[in-house]
């Protein structure tokens, strides 16, 4: 007995690092759960290109856009948990769901385990170019003026909360006009269609750089290195207790190997040394790459639900 217990012993680490070099065999299949061109879809494609270095396997990122992203982590919370389906989550997915919404089909901790952050990005105040409020100060001046004059667009939890927020702390009431993608929220503020758009700086920074859209100020304490005379919402509006950004996180059915969960942890941090991938990700996007252990992300998201709670509460926001 003493014998067999001591060759299991040393044999099975050997046999776990085997299964783990074997995983996987077939293509990983990644969900976004929002719509092609928004920023989680850049970051999954961005990291998934690189992950298939490290995995020996295609990343296939798949766009299951709808209801604030809960079709598609829905999806992957019901998927067969052996690691090939993945979600590419996010704070509204991960974080704010159960606080925005009465019914939420599975449930967001049990469901679903992290298996390592990927980035954090601020979020932007945008307005058409051709906007009569070229400071956050006229936005909140004007809006102040008469309730509901102006409008404003999101097309995620996180924008939407971002917006709320700012009108809730500065006293003032907007319309709100949701949309099913960035990329149309940001149309329709080129075109004038609504008068202003938060959303994550990788969707706005293209429209600012184009001379289409001008960026009031950042939801960070701390300003954009990309727009560096771009003050935060704290300085240009007043409201020193005023932040808040957006993340993502790499997360899959709860049930999922370790085997697994550790190799997709490695292909994540392997991706995110890349320096093509890190100059995309930082100096493009304005973001801020943020990897580390799956208890790590874990205890991450566990935080953030406390605070995205609270603050989803504190803007009054009603769960739908």
């Amino acid at each position: 007995m003493k014998r067999r217990a001591l060759f299991a012993a040393t044999v099975t680490p050997a046999l776990a690092h085997a299964q783990a070099q074997e995983w996987p065999t077939s293509p990983i299949r990644a969900i976004v759960p929002f719509a092609a061109g928004s920023a989680t879809d850049t970051v999954a494609r961005l990291f998934g290109e690189r992950m298939r270095e490290a995995l020996g396997q295609p990343v296939v990122v798949e766009n299951r856009a709808g209801a604030n992203g809960l079709i598609g982590a829905e999806a992957v919370a019901r998927s067969t948990p052996d690691g090939t389906t993945v979600l590419i989550g996010t704070n509204s997915t991960n974080a704010a769901a159960n606080a925005l919404f009465r019914r939420v089909p599975f449930d967001m901790e049990r469901d679903l385990v992290p298996v390592s952050m990927i980035a954090s990005v601020p979020l932007l105040v945008a307005v058409p170019v051709n906007s009569p409020h070229r400071t956050l100060a006229d936005l909140l001046t004007a809006a102040r003026a008469r309730a509901e004059a102006l409008s404003f667009a999101s097309a995620s939890s996180s924008q939407r909360v971002a917006s709320e927020m700012l009108t809730s702390m500065a006293g003032v009431r907007m319309l709100h006009v949701p949309y099913r993608s960035s990329p149309a929220a940001v149309q329709d503020l080129m075109a004038g269609r609504v008068d202003m758009f938060v959303a994550d700086q990788a969707v706005i920074l293209p429209g600012v750089q184009s001379g289409q859209l001008r960026a009031l100020a950042i939801t960070t304490k701390t300003r954009s290195a990309q727009l560096p005379d771009v003050p935060s919402v704290a300085e240009a509006g007043n409201l020193p207790d005023y932040e808040i950004f957006a993340w993502f996180v790499l997360a899959a059915p709860a049930g999922t190997p370790a085997v697994a969960v550790q190799r997709l942890n490695a292909a994540v941090r392997q991706a995110a040394a890349n320096p093509d991938l890190q100059a995309r990700m930082t100096q493009t996007l304005g973001m801020a790459l943020m990897t580390g252990t799956p208890e790590a992300a874990r205890d991450f998201v566990r935080r953030e639900t406390v605070k995205w709670t609270n603050a989803i509460r504190a803007a009054g926001i009603e769960p739908e």
